[in-house]
């Protein structure tokens, strides 16, 4: 691989923009913008640097001053949970899933890291329209409705705290064409703000999911859907928790 593209995958691995980036590296945004296309060579040692950079600093609590929108927490269970604060969708009704589905199209080509098991998780180019309109998305009604369309600000996180990696079942003969070696599934979790009539935030709803996961014939880990969202029966976590 060559070093463009690998300090544009490095890049793109932490969520951040070019400018974000660039603040929390150090490095000019015209060189970055040089060096990812290629106009200009950095030394061979500087992927390095990033790639440990990015692996041994606490890449979320730089994410979360760059992006109030989203944050993670661990639960007094030692468990994480992404909140999402960047609410797209307040009414369970009327969501178009034709604007999700465009929305969902900048991450085509990006990869997250799952942090349990160091499994980089792409998103191809199938995602945004199984996501937007599979039959789950479909079926999903109320709150998990709504849960699922918020969903997409914090794709990227929900990959990243994903646990419990079991191999999943060939969903209606898929196996042939978009997962020649097979599926997997993740669990993963996501709060959601509820506002009183002042609009000031009260509590979060914690919701439950799946990651659904396709190995390609070029051995890769592609994003297909993320399903089965419900919301948890506890007690949700109030306002003053998360502070």
């Amino acid at each position: 691989m060559d070093i463009a593209k690998t300090i544009k995958e490095l890049r793109e691995s932490t969520g951040m923009s070019r400018k974000d980036f660039s603040e929390y590296t150090g490095i000019p945004v015209r060189t970055l913008e040089d060096w990812e296309a290629g106009r200009r060579t950095p030394p061979e040692y500087i992927p390095k640097l990033l790639a440990y950079q990015i692996k041994f600093e606490d890449i979320k609590a730089v994410k979360k001053k760059t992006n109030d929108a989203i944050s993670i927490i661990t639960d007094p269970e030692g468990k994480k949970i992404v909140l999402i604060n960047d609410i797209h969708f307040k009414s369970r009704r009327s969501i178009d899933w034709g604007k999700i589905e465009q929305y969902l199209k900048q991450y085509v080509g990006r990869y997250y890291e799952i942090l349990e098991t160091s499994e980089r998780v792409y998103i191809g180019t199938d995602f945004p329209d199984e996501y937007s309109h599979s039959r789950d998305t479909k079926n999903s009604k109320g709150a998990n409705k709504k849960a699922k369309a918020n969903a997409i600000a914090a794709l990227g996180e929900l990959i990243e705290i994903a646990t419990d990696k079991a191999e999943s079942q060939d969903f209606e003969g898929k196996h042939g064409n978009k997962a020649k070696y097979g599926w997997y599934r993740y669990n993963t979790r996501f709060g959601i703000p509820v506002y009183n009539e002042e609009d000031v935030l009260e509590r979060y709803n914690i919701f439950r999911a799946r990651i659904l996961v396709r190995r390609d014939k070029d051995g890769k880990l592609y994003l297909y859907d993320i399903v089965t969202i419900k919301r948890e029966t506890s007690t949700p976590l109030e306002s003053k928790t998360v502070r």
